[in-house]
Protein backbone atom coordinates (compact mmCIF):
# COMPACT_ATOMS: atom_id res chain seq x y z
CA UNK A 1 0.00 0.00 0.00
CA UNK A 2 1.02 3.56 -0.68
CA UNK A 3 1.92 6.23 1.43
CA UNK A 4 -0.83 8.18 0.30
CA UNK A 5 -3.49 5.25 0.13
CA UNK A 6 -2.11 4.32 3.99
CA UNK A 7 -2.50 8.04 5.08
CA UNK A 8 -6.51 7.63 3.56
CA UNK A 9 -7.05 4.81 5.40
CA UNK A 10 -6.15 5.99 8.76
CA UNK A 11 -8.47 9.27 8.03
CA UNK A 12 -11.54 7.16 7.44
CA UNK A 13 -13.93 7.24 4.45
CA UNK A 14 -15.16 10.35 5.58
CA UNK A 15 -11.77 12.11 5.47
CA UNK A 16 -10.50 10.17 2.53
CA UNK A 17 -9.05 13.38 1.05
CA UNK A 18 -6.71 13.82 4.21
CA UNK A 19 -5.52 16.32 6.57
CA UNK A 20 -7.00 19.19 4.96
CA UNK A 21 -10.46 17.76 5.26
CA UNK A 22 -10.43 16.79 8.65
CA UNK A 23 -9.03 20.35 9.06
CA UNK A 24 -11.73 21.92 7.53
CA UNK A 25 -14.30 19.72 9.75
CA UNK A 26 -13.07 20.78 12.61
CA UNK A 27 -12.34 24.26 12.24
CA UNK A 28 -15.63 25.37 10.88
CA UNK A 29 -18.32 26.34 12.63
CA UNK A 30 -20.91 27.47 10.22
CA UNK A 31 -23.36 24.44 10.92
CA UNK A 32 -23.86 25.71 14.35
CA UNK A 33 -22.59 29.32 14.48
CA UNK A 34 -24.80 30.51 11.30
CA UNK A 35 -27.85 31.11 14.10
CA UNK A 36 -26.09 34.33 15.05
CA UNK A 37 -26.78 35.72 10.90
CA UNK A 38 -29.34 38.16 12.57
CA UNK A 39 -27.38 39.38 15.50
CA UNK A 40 -23.93 39.26 12.96
CA UNK A 41 -25.80 41.82 10.38
CA UNK A 42 -27.01 43.89 13.02
CA UNK A 43 -23.42 44.69 14.39
CA UNK A 44 -22.29 45.07 11.04
CA UNK A 45 -24.88 47.68 10.25
CA UNK A 46 -24.16 49.47 13.76
CA UNK A 47 -20.45 49.31 12.94
CA UNK A 48 -20.75 50.72 9.26
CA UNK A 49 -22.72 53.34 10.20
CA UNK A 50 -20.21 54.33 12.80
CA UNK A 51 -17.55 54.34 10.75
CA UNK A 52 -19.22 56.65 8.01
CA UNK A 53 -20.20 58.75 11.08
CA UNK A 54 -16.37 59.16 12.12
CA UNK A 55 -14.87 59.62 8.86
CA UNK A 56 -13.06 56.29 8.73
CA UNK A 57 -14.88 55.53 4.79
CA UNK A 58 -17.28 57.16 2.98
CA UNK A 59 -21.15 57.62 3.29
CA UNK A 60 -22.03 55.93 0.34
CA UNK A 61 -19.81 52.80 1.08
CA UNK A 62 -21.80 52.67 3.92
CA UNK A 63 -24.94 53.26 2.37
CA UNK A 64 -23.61 50.31 0.12
CA UNK A 65 -22.82 47.93 3.14
CA UNK A 66 -26.44 48.82 4.58
CA UNK A 67 -28.47 48.06 2.14
CA UNK A 68 -26.11 44.75 0.93
CA UNK A 69 -26.67 43.41 4.33
CA UNK A 70 -30.53 43.91 4.39
CA UNK A 71 -30.38 41.61 1.29
CA UNK A 72 -28.58 39.40 2.91
CA UNK A 73 -30.39 39.05 5.67
CA UNK A 74 -33.66 38.88 3.89
CA UNK A 75 -31.98 35.91 2.04
CA UNK A 76 -31.41 34.44 4.88
CA UNK A 77 -34.98 34.68 6.31
CA UNK A 78 -36.28 33.46 3.23
CA UNK A 79 -33.98 30.69 3.29
CA UNK A 80 -32.26 31.41 0.57
CA UNK A 81 -28.55 32.42 1.45
CA UNK A 82 -25.81 29.64 0.43
CA UNK A 83 -23.95 28.32 3.53
CA UNK A 84 -20.17 27.30 2.80
CA UNK A 85 -18.16 25.09 5.41
CA UNK A 86 -15.02 26.64 3.22
CA UNK A 87 -15.80 29.83 4.66
CA UNK A 88 -15.58 28.72 7.88
CA UNK A 89 -18.49 30.72 9.85
CA UNK A 90 -21.44 32.86 9.48
CA UNK A 91 -19.34 36.20 9.80
CA UNK A 92 -17.02 35.07 6.54
CA UNK A 93 -19.99 33.70 5.11
CA UNK A 94 -21.97 37.05 5.32
CA UNK A 95 -18.56 39.08 4.49
CA UNK A 96 -17.92 36.67 1.13
CA UNK A 97 -21.99 37.35 -0.01
CA UNK A 98 -21.33 40.90 0.51
CA UNK A 99 -18.54 41.13 -1.78
CA UNK A 100 -20.58 39.54 -4.35
CA UNK A 101 -23.29 41.65 -4.22
CA UNK A 102 -21.49 45.09 -3.46
CA UNK A 103 -18.27 44.28 -4.21
CA UNK A 104 -15.16 46.57 -3.40
CA UNK A 105 -17.03 48.30 -0.45
CA UNK A 106 -17.34 45.51 1.01
CA UNK A 107 -13.93 44.99 2.23
CA UNK A 108 -14.20 48.18 4.03
CA UNK A 109 -16.38 47.08 6.82
CA UNK A 110 -13.97 45.06 8.54
CA UNK A 111 -12.10 48.22 9.26
CA UNK A 112 -11.16 48.55 13.25
CA UNK A 113 -12.82 45.42 14.22
CA UNK A 114 -11.57 41.81 14.17
CA UNK A 115 -13.49 38.73 14.16
CA UNK A 116 -12.53 38.18 17.96
CA UNK A 117 -14.39 41.46 19.23
CA UNK A 118 -17.46 40.76 15.97
CA UNK A 119 -18.00 36.91 17.25
CA UNK A 120 -18.19 38.41 21.16
CA UNK A 121 -20.75 40.84 19.83
CA UNK A 122 -23.01 38.62 18.15
CA UNK A 123 -22.80 36.27 20.84
CA UNK A 124 -23.45 38.85 23.46
CA UNK A 125 -26.76 40.08 21.37
CA UNK A 126 -27.58 36.31 20.98
CA UNK A 127 -27.23 35.28 24.95
CA UNK A 128 -29.33 38.73 25.53
CA UNK A 129 -32.19 37.84 23.65
CA UNK A 130 -32.47 34.63 24.85
CA UNK A 131 -32.45 36.02 28.50
CA UNK A 132 -35.67 37.90 26.98
CA UNK A 133 -37.25 34.76 26.12
CA UNK A 134 -36.37 33.44 29.30
CA UNK A 135 -37.89 35.86 31.07
CA UNK A 136 -40.86 36.11 29.17
CA UNK A 137 -41.47 32.31 30.14
CA UNK A 138 -41.14 32.64 33.15
CA UNK A 139 -43.34 35.35 33.45
CA UNK A 140 -46.09 33.15 31.75
CA UNK A 141 -45.30 29.80 34.12
CA UNK A 142 -45.03 31.84 37.31
CA UNK A 143 -48.80 33.54 36.17
CA UNK A 144 -50.26 30.25 35.52
CA UNK A 145 -48.94 29.12 38.79
CA UNK A 146 -50.78 32.00 40.54
CA UNK A 147 -54.32 31.41 38.79
CA UNK A 148 -53.99 27.81 39.85
CA UNK A 149 -53.25 29.35 43.74
CA UNK A 150 -55.86 31.64 43.54
CA UNK A 151 -58.83 29.30 42.53
CA UNK A 152 -57.20 26.88 45.61
CA UNK A 153 -56.63 29.41 48.43
CA UNK A 154 -58.78 27.20 50.63
CA UNK A 155 -58.15 23.49 49.03
CA UNK A 156 -56.55 21.49 51.09
CA UNK A 157 -54.09 18.84 50.28
CA UNK A 158 -51.03 17.28 52.53
CA UNK A 159 -47.94 18.93 53.16
CA UNK A 160 -44.89 16.34 52.67
CA UNK A 161 -41.30 15.63 54.37
CA UNK A 162 -39.35 12.63 53.15
CA UNK A 163 -42.70 12.29 50.85
CA UNK A 164 -44.77 11.64 54.19
CA UNK A 165 -47.17 13.05 55.26
CA UNK A 166 -46.35 16.15 57.88
CA UNK A 167 -48.89 18.72 57.93
CA UNK A 168 -51.52 20.15 56.05
CA UNK A 169 -51.10 22.67 53.78
CA UNK A 170 -52.93 24.34 51.01
CA UNK A 171 -52.90 24.07 47.27
CA UNK A 172 -52.39 27.56 46.92
CA UNK A 173 -49.93 27.73 49.41
CA UNK A 174 -47.84 24.54 47.65
CA UNK A 175 -48.24 26.49 44.22
CA UNK A 176 -46.74 29.46 45.55
CA UNK A 177 -43.67 27.73 46.82
CA UNK A 178 -42.94 27.57 43.01
CA UNK A 179 -43.94 30.83 42.19
CA UNK A 180 -40.95 31.68 44.96
CA UNK A 181 -38.51 28.96 43.40
CA UNK A 182 -39.20 30.59 40.00
CA UNK A 183 -39.20 34.17 40.79
CA UNK A 184 -35.87 34.18 42.16
CA UNK A 185 -34.83 32.46 38.72
CA UNK A 186 -36.37 35.40 37.19
CA UNK A 187 -34.33 37.44 39.37
CA UNK A 188 -31.00 36.06 38.00
CA UNK A 189 -32.01 36.57 34.88
CA UNK A 190 -32.62 40.01 35.02
CA UNK A 191 -29.73 39.96 36.97
CA UNK A 192 -27.64 38.48 34.61
CA UNK A 193 -29.08 41.04 31.31
CA UNK A 194 -27.51 43.91 33.40
CA UNK A 195 -24.10 42.94 34.28
CA UNK A 196 -23.38 41.49 30.85
CA UNK A 197 -24.77 44.23 28.88
CA UNK A 198 -21.15 46.15 28.04
CA UNK A 199 -20.68 45.94 23.96
CA UNK A 200 -17.62 44.47 23.20
CA UNK A 201 -17.53 45.79 19.55
CA UNK A 202 -14.44 48.14 18.86
CA UNK A 203 -11.80 45.93 20.98
CA UNK A 204 -11.08 44.59 17.53
CA UNK A 205 -8.68 41.50 18.14
CA UNK A 206 -7.40 42.02 21.88
CA UNK A 207 -5.80 45.67 21.65
CA UNK A 208 -8.18 48.34 20.75
CA UNK A 209 -7.61 50.19 17.18
CA UNK A 210 -5.68 52.89 16.07
CA UNK A 211 -8.88 54.30 14.30
CA UNK A 212 -11.01 56.67 16.03
CA UNK A 213 -13.58 55.00 16.28
CA UNK A 214 -16.53 55.33 18.47
CA UNK A 215 -17.56 52.93 20.65
CA UNK A 216 -20.12 54.50 22.84
CA UNK A 217 -22.18 55.06 18.93
CA UNK A 218 -22.34 51.18 18.73
CA UNK A 219 -22.65 50.41 21.94
CA UNK A 220 -25.82 52.28 21.95
CA UNK A 221 -26.44 51.21 18.32
CA UNK A 222 -27.37 48.00 19.50
CA UNK A 223 -29.20 48.17 22.92
CA UNK A 224 -25.89 48.07 25.13
CA UNK A 225 -25.24 50.02 27.86
CA UNK A 226 -21.78 50.75 27.86
CA UNK A 227 -18.86 49.34 25.83
CA UNK A 228 -17.04 46.84 27.35
CA UNK A 229 -14.06 48.76 29.26
CA UNK A 230 -11.26 46.56 28.51
CA UNK A 231 -10.29 45.40 25.90
CA UNK A 232 -8.85 42.13 26.75
CA UNK A 233 -11.50 41.30 28.18
CA UNK A 234 -14.13 42.38 26.04
CA UNK A 235 -13.19 39.47 23.54
CA UNK A 236 -12.17 37.02 26.50
CA UNK A 237 -15.16 36.89 28.39
CA UNK A 238 -17.44 34.50 28.19
CA UNK A 239 -19.12 34.85 31.56
CA UNK A 240 -22.45 36.34 29.68
CA UNK A 241 -22.99 32.44 28.45
CA UNK A 242 -21.76 30.98 31.93
CA UNK A 243 -24.57 32.85 34.03
CA UNK A 244 -27.32 32.19 30.93
CA UNK A 245 -26.60 28.54 31.38
CA UNK A 246 -26.31 29.10 35.48
CA UNK A 247 -29.49 30.22 36.12
CA UNK A 248 -31.08 27.98 33.39
CA UNK A 249 -29.45 25.13 35.00
CA UNK A 250 -31.11 26.34 38.43
CA UNK A 251 -34.67 27.37 36.75
CA UNK A 252 -34.22 23.69 34.79
CA UNK A 253 -33.79 22.01 38.76
CA UNK A 254 -36.54 24.02 39.53
CA UNK A 255 -38.72 22.80 36.59
CA UNK A 256 -37.62 19.62 37.33
CA UNK A 257 -39.17 18.96 40.88
CA UNK A 258 -42.27 20.29 40.05
CA UNK A 259 -42.48 18.30 36.65
CA UNK A 260 -42.25 14.95 39.47
CA UNK A 261 -44.53 15.89 41.42
CA UNK A 262 -46.85 16.11 38.58
CA UNK A 263 -45.81 13.24 37.74
CA UNK A 264 -46.67 11.58 41.07
CA UNK A 265 -49.74 13.68 41.20
CA UNK A 266 -51.20 13.09 38.01
CA UNK A 267 -50.42 8.29 39.27
CA UNK A 268 -53.02 6.48 39.94
CA UNK A 269 -52.10 5.97 43.58
CA UNK A 270 -52.20 9.65 44.06
CA UNK A 271 -54.71 11.05 41.60
CA UNK A 272 -54.29 14.50 42.90
CA UNK A 273 -54.31 16.11 39.80
CA UNK A 274 -55.73 15.49 36.32
CA UNK A 275 -53.56 16.22 33.49
CA UNK A 276 -54.48 17.21 29.91
CA UNK A 277 -54.89 15.28 27.06
CA UNK A 278 -52.47 17.85 25.67
CA UNK A 279 -49.84 17.16 27.32
CA UNK A 280 -49.91 13.68 27.94
CA UNK A 281 -49.39 10.43 25.87
CA UNK A 282 -50.85 6.77 25.83
CA UNK A 283 -49.37 3.02 25.56
CA UNK A 284 -48.91 1.28 22.82
CA UNK A 285 -50.11 -1.77 23.91
CA UNK A 286 -52.14 -0.74 27.58
CA UNK A 287 -55.25 1.37 26.53
CA UNK A 288 -55.80 2.67 30.72
CA UNK A 289 -52.63 4.22 30.48
CA UNK A 290 -52.45 8.06 30.49
CA UNK A 291 -48.77 9.08 30.65
CA UNK A 292 -47.15 12.14 31.91
CA UNK A 293 -44.84 12.30 28.79
CA UNK A 294 -44.77 16.03 28.80
CA UNK A 295 -43.67 16.63 32.73
CA UNK A 296 -40.91 13.74 32.32
CA UNK A 297 -39.46 15.10 29.56
CA UNK A 298 -38.94 18.34 31.15
CA UNK A 299 -37.68 16.32 34.17
CA UNK A 300 -35.09 14.93 31.48
CA UNK A 301 -34.32 18.52 30.35
CA UNK A 302 -32.01 19.24 32.95
CA UNK A 303 -29.50 16.92 32.08
CA UNK A 304 -28.74 18.20 29.16
CA UNK A 305 -29.01 22.06 30.59
CA UNK A 306 -26.33 21.30 33.40
CA UNK A 307 -24.45 19.85 31.15
CA UNK A 308 -24.26 22.69 29.15
CA UNK A 309 -22.89 24.46 32.29
CA UNK A 310 -20.38 22.17 33.04
CA UNK A 311 -19.09 21.38 28.88
CA UNK A 312 -18.44 25.17 29.00
CA UNK A 313 -17.03 26.10 32.41
CA UNK A 314 -14.78 23.03 31.18
CA UNK A 315 -13.62 25.01 28.03
CA UNK A 316 -13.24 28.05 29.64
CA UNK A 317 -11.36 26.97 32.74
CA UNK A 318 -7.68 27.07 31.88
CA UNK A 319 -7.19 29.41 28.77
CA UNK A 320 -4.97 32.52 28.55
CA UNK A 321 -5.92 35.99 27.71
CA UNK A 322 -7.38 36.60 25.21
CA UNK A 323 -9.10 34.70 22.45
CA UNK A 324 -8.07 31.16 21.32
CA UNK A 325 -9.99 28.80 19.58
CA UNK A 326 -11.05 26.45 22.30
CA UNK A 327 -13.73 29.56 22.67
CA UNK A 328 -15.54 28.06 19.13
CA UNK A 329 -16.79 25.46 21.60
CA UNK A 330 -18.80 27.71 23.76
CA UNK A 331 -21.67 27.87 21.33
CA UNK A 332 -23.54 24.86 20.41
CA UNK A 333 -24.08 24.16 24.28
CA UNK A 334 -25.56 27.61 24.83
CA UNK A 335 -27.83 27.24 21.93
CA UNK A 336 -29.08 23.72 23.38
CA UNK A 337 -29.50 24.66 26.94
CA UNK A 338 -31.88 27.69 25.35
CA UNK A 339 -33.57 25.75 23.08
CA UNK A 340 -34.39 22.90 25.69
CA UNK A 341 -35.09 25.54 28.73
CA UNK A 342 -37.49 27.53 26.45
CA UNK A 343 -39.40 24.59 25.49
CA UNK A 344 -39.68 23.72 29.31
CA UNK A 345 -40.90 26.60 30.03
CA UNK A 346 -43.92 26.80 27.29
CA UNK A 347 -44.70 23.07 28.53
CA UNK A 348 -44.62 23.68 32.15
CA UNK A 349 -46.64 26.86 31.48
CA UNK A 350 -49.65 25.16 29.58
CA UNK A 351 -49.43 22.07 31.91
CA UNK A 352 -50.03 23.95 34.85
CA UNK A 353 -52.95 26.16 32.78
CA UNK A 354 -54.72 22.76 32.15
CA UNK A 355 -54.18 20.94 35.23
CA UNK A 356 -57.21 20.43 37.01
CA UNK A 357 -56.51 19.59 41.26
CA UNK A 358 -58.63 16.69 43.07
CA UNK A 359 -59.73 18.44 46.10
CA UNK A 360 -61.29 15.06 47.47
CA UNK A 361 -58.21 12.89 47.01
CA UNK A 362 -56.27 15.76 48.16
CA UNK A 363 -58.52 16.07 51.23
CA UNK A 364 -58.87 12.50 52.05
CA UNK A 365 -54.45 12.25 51.72
CA UNK A 366 -53.93 15.67 54.08
CA UNK A 367 -56.03 13.92 56.76
CA UNK A 368 -54.12 10.59 56.65
CA UNK A 369 -51.33 10.14 58.15
CA UNK A 370 -51.76 11.70 61.42
CA UNK A 371 -51.04 15.19 59.58
CA UNK A 372 -52.47 17.56 62.93
CA UNK A 373 -50.36 15.82 65.24
CA UNK A 374 -48.33 19.09 65.31
CA UNK A 375 -51.14 20.91 66.03
CA UNK A 376 -51.99 19.25 68.69
CA UNK A 377 -48.78 19.04 70.21
CA UNK A 378 -49.01 23.06 69.91
CA UNK A 379 -52.45 22.97 71.34
CA UNK A 380 -51.44 21.43 74.52
CA UNK A 381 -48.66 23.98 74.36
CA UNK A 382 -50.40 26.65 74.16
CA UNK A 383 -53.36 25.83 76.16
CA UNK A 384 -51.67 23.93 78.88
CA UNK A 385 -48.81 25.43 78.85
CA UNK A 386 -46.56 22.52 78.65
CA UNK A 387 -43.09 22.52 77.93
CA UNK A 388 -42.90 21.56 74.29
CA UNK A 389 -41.27 18.45 74.77
CA UNK A 390 -43.64 17.12 77.23
CA UNK A 391 -46.44 18.48 74.29
CA UNK A 392 -44.18 15.90 71.95
CA UNK A 393 -44.31 13.13 74.40
CA UNK A 394 -47.77 12.96 74.93
CA UNK A 395 -48.87 13.29 70.98
CA UNK A 396 -46.72 10.62 70.37
CA UNK A 397 -48.55 8.28 73.06
CA UNK A 398 -52.15 9.54 71.55
CA UNK A 399 -50.82 8.74 67.70
CA UNK A 400 -49.86 5.08 69.16
CA UNK A 401 -53.18 4.99 70.77
CA UNK A 402 -54.95 6.12 67.39
CA UNK A 403 -52.51 3.61 65.53
CA UNK A 404 -53.38 0.59 67.84
CA UNK A 405 -57.02 1.48 67.31
CA UNK A 406 -56.72 1.92 63.68
CA UNK A 407 -58.75 5.28 63.81
CA UNK A 408 -57.35 8.97 62.94
CA UNK A 409 -56.35 11.29 65.91
CA UNK A 410 -60.23 13.20 65.60
CA UNK A 411 -61.29 10.19 66.05
CA UNK A 412 -59.98 9.26 69.67
CA UNK A 413 -62.90 9.98 72.34
CA UNK A 414 -61.73 12.49 74.56
CA UNK A 415 -61.23 10.19 77.52
CA UNK A 416 -59.31 8.31 75.84
CA UNK A 417 -56.97 11.67 75.64
CA UNK A 418 -57.49 12.52 79.06
CA UNK A 419 -55.75 9.46 80.01
CA UNK A 420 -52.68 10.85 78.55
CA UNK A 421 -53.53 14.52 80.55
CA UNK A 422 -56.31 15.06 82.15
CA UNK A 423 -56.52 18.52 81.52
CA UNK A 424 -57.03 17.62 77.38
CA UNK A 425 -60.76 19.21 77.42
CA UNK A 426 -63.64 19.35 73.89
CA UNK A 427 -61.67 22.60 72.56
CA UNK A 428 -59.03 20.23 71.17
CA UNK A 429 -61.32 18.69 68.65
CA UNK A 430 -61.07 22.51 67.00
CA UNK A 431 -57.29 21.99 66.26
CA UNK A 432 -57.39 18.61 64.65
CA UNK A 433 -59.52 19.19 61.63
CA UNK A 434 -57.46 19.49 58.80
CA UNK A 435 -59.25 22.99 57.58
CA UNK A 436 -58.79 23.93 61.09
CA UNK A 437 -55.01 23.27 60.85
CA UNK A 438 -54.40 25.15 57.77
CA UNK A 439 -56.68 28.56 58.62
CA UNK A 440 -54.47 28.84 62.02
CA UNK A 441 -51.07 28.74 59.98
CA UNK A 442 -51.30 32.64 59.94
CA UNK A 443 -47.67 33.21 60.45
CA UNK A 444 -45.79 35.04 57.22
CA UNK A 445 -44.90 33.02 55.09
CA UNK A 446 -47.56 30.45 56.46
CA UNK A 447 -50.31 28.14 55.04
CA UNK A 448 -53.55 29.87 56.08
CA UNK A 449 -55.73 31.27 52.71
CA UNK A 450 -55.31 34.79 54.25
CA UNK A 451 -51.60 34.43 53.83
CA UNK A 452 -51.53 32.62 50.84
CA UNK A 453 -53.92 35.03 49.21
CA UNK A 454 -51.99 38.31 50.29
CA UNK A 455 -48.93 36.61 48.92
CA UNK A 456 -50.49 36.23 45.26
CA UNK A 457 -51.74 40.15 45.53
CA UNK A 458 -48.23 40.46 46.04
CA UNK A 459 -46.83 39.01 43.30
CA UNK A 460 -49.43 40.05 40.80
CA UNK A 461 -48.02 43.65 41.51
CA UNK A 462 -44.77 42.37 41.18
CA UNK A 463 -45.32 40.69 37.90
CA UNK A 464 -47.21 44.15 36.69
Amino acid sequence: MSDSKSQNAMWGGRFASGPDAIMEAINASIGFDKRLARQDIEGSRAHAAMLAATGIITDSDANAIRKGLLTILSEIEAGKFNYSTTLEDIHMNIEARLKELIGEPAGRLHTARSRNDQVATDFKLWVRDQFDAAIGGLDALIGALLDQAEAGADMVMPGFTHLQVAQPVTWGHHMMAYVEMLGRDLGRMRDARVRMNECPLGAAALAGTSFPIDRDMTAAALGFDRPAANSLDAVADRDFALEFLSAASITATHLSRLAEELVIWSSAQFRFVTLSDRFSTGSSIMPQKKNPDAAELIRAKVGRINGALVALLTVMKGLPLAYSKDMQEDKEQVFDAADSLMLALAAMTGMIADMAPNPKALETAAASGFSTATDLADWLVRQLNLPFREAHHITGALVKLAEDKGCDLPDLALKDMQNEHPAINMQVYDVLGVYNSTQSRVSYGGTAPVQVRAQIARWREVLK
